[in-house]
C-alpha cells in the first residue's frame, strides 16, 4: 500500500525550521514533517516580525504612510514607495512632471539589480559556494552607492512624494550609473562561469520544486516564481505605469518550472533591468522633478488600486478613502505572502536537502510576508 503523501502516521519525524534569520531569510518558522529523508508537508508558521503596517498607515497622512513601506519588502523599498505614491497620484490625479517618471523609472531598475545581486549571492551561500556572495556585493555596492548619492540612504529610500520625487538627482548620477553599467558587463560573465555552469549547482536545481504553470495561478504566484513557470505577470508589460510602456525590454519567462528555471528568470531579468536603463540614462528630460501640490493632502472619497513590479512579484496597494488626510483603510497585497503559499506544494515528496534550493529560488523577504 502506496502511504498518501501529507497525512501524518507514526514513525513520522516533526522537525523545526527557522525561526532564525541565517537559515530562512527572516524570521520564518516551517514546521517540516518527514518519512526518512522525504518531505511529507510543510507548514509556515508567520508572525515572529508582524508589525501591523497596514493599521500604522492608517493613522498617518497620505505623505508620511508612503515611507512606512520600505520596511516591507526591504530589497523592493524604492518600488514599494513608487506604488503607494501612484495609488495617491491616482486619486489625486496629478500629473508627474516626465524628469520625475524617467529618474524613477531608473532608480526602479537600479533596485532590482541590486535585489536580484543580493539573491544571486545567497542562493549561492546556501547551496554551499560561499565565493559568489562577495562577487554579488561587489556590483551591488556600486548601486549602494548611487543610492546613497541620490537619496541619503542605501536600504530604505524615502525619496518619492506625491507629484515626483523628494529632490533632484546628484549632479553625479549619469556618471555612477554609467560606471556601474560597464562593471556590469564586465563582470556577468562571472556569474556564468562560478554558478550558473557549474554541474553541481545545475544538479542542485534541475528537476527540484517544479511548480506547473496552473498550480503557479492557483497559489497566486507572480514575479519571477510565476514567469519559472510560464505563467506571463509582468506588471511594467501588462499595466505599464510611469512609461514603462514606451521602453523596449522582454518579459523573461522559462517554462521548465523548477528551481533552474526560477534561478535564469532572475538572471536574466537583470540583463533586461541594464537594457532599461541604458535606452533612459542618456535622454533624462529637463524640467521640474516635482508637481505643485498641496502641502496637506486630502483623497477624495472612493476606493483606490494601483500595482507594480517589485523585485518579487506583483504589488498591489488598495487605498480605502472618506474624503480625510488620512487614509480610511489600507491593504496590501504582497507578492512573497503568496509565493510561499506554493512551498508546501513544491517540497511533498521531495528531500529534505532540497528544501534550500527551493526557499532559495522564491527569494522571500519575510518582512514582505509578514506585515
Amino acid at each position: 500500500m502506496v502511504e498518501e503523501i501529507g497525512t501524518t502516521t507514526e514513525g513520522d519525524l516533526i522537525i523545526n525550521v527557522g525561526p532564525q534569520h541565517p537559515a530562512t531569510h527572516g524570521v520564518l518558522h516551517l514546521l517540516i514533517t518527514l518519512n526518512g529523508e522525504t518531505i511529507k508537508k510543510v507548514e509556515p508558521h508567520l508572525g515572529y516580525i508582524h508589525r501591523s503596517i497596514e493599521k500604522m498607515c492608517e493613522s498617518l497622512t497620505y505623505r508620511q504612510f508612503i515611507y512606512v513601506t520600505s520596511r516591507m519588502d526591504y530589497l523592493s523599498s524604492h518600488i514599494n514607495n513608487h506604488g503607494c505614491t501612484l495609488c495617491v497620484e491616482k486619486g489625486l490625479q496629478i500629473e508627474v512632471p516626465p524628469r520625475a517618471k524617467v529618474i524613477r523609472i531608473l532608480l526602479d531598475e537600479l533596485t532590482r539589480i541590486a535585489s536580484h545581486e543580493l539573491w544571486w549571492g545567497a542562493m549561492a551561500m546556501d547551496l554551499g559556494a560561499f565565493t559568489p556572495f562577495f562577487h554579488a556585493f561587489r556590483e551591488r555596492e556600486a548601486i549602494n552607492e548611487i543610492m546613497e548619492e541620490t537619496c541619503g540612504a542605501r536600504l530604505t529610500m524615502n525619496y518619492i512624494v506625491p507629484g515626483g520625487l523628494m529632490q533632484d538627482i546628484h549632479p553625479n548620477f549619469q556618471k555612477k550609473v554609467k560606471e556601474f553599467i560597464s562593471l556590469y558587463k564586465l563582470k556577468i560573465g562571472e556569474y556564468a562561469e562560478l554558478v550558473t555552469g557549474n554541474i553541481i549547482f545545475q544538479n542542485r536545481m534541475k528537476g527540484v520544486g517544479y511548480l506547473s504553470p496552473e498550480d503557479a495561478v492557483s497559489f497566486g504566484c507572480t514575479g519571477p516564481t510565476a514567469r519559472g513557470s510560464g505563467v506571463s505577470c509582468d506588471i511594467r508589460k501588462l499595466y505599464p505605469y510611469d512609461g514603462y510602456d514606451n521602453l523596449q525590454f522582454d518579459e523573461v519567462l522559462e517554462t521548465a518550472g523548477d528551481s533552474f528555471a526560477r534561478y535564469m528568470v532572475r538572471i536574466r531579468e537583470m540583463n533586461e533591468s541594464i537594457r532599461i536603463i541604458e535606452q533612459l540614462i542618456d535622454t533624462i528630460p529637463d524640467g521640474d522633478f516635482v508637481a505643485k501640490t498641496k502641502v496637506v493632502l486630502k483623497l477624495p472619497k472612493g476606493e483606490f488600486y494601483t500595482r507594480v513590479e517589485t523585485a518579487r512579484g506583483e504589488l498591489g496597494i488598495f487605498i480605502v478613502s472618506e474624503g480625510g488626510t488620512t487614509p480610511y483603510r489600507i491593504k496590501f497585497r504582497s507578492p512573497g505572502f503568496s509565493n510561499l503559499s506554493a512551498l508546501d506544494h513544491m517540497a511533498r515528496g521531495s528531500k529534505l536537502g532540497d528544501m534550500v534550493a527551493m526557499m532559495g529560488t522564491l527569494d522571500l523577504v519575510i518582512p514582505d510576508i509578514d506585515r
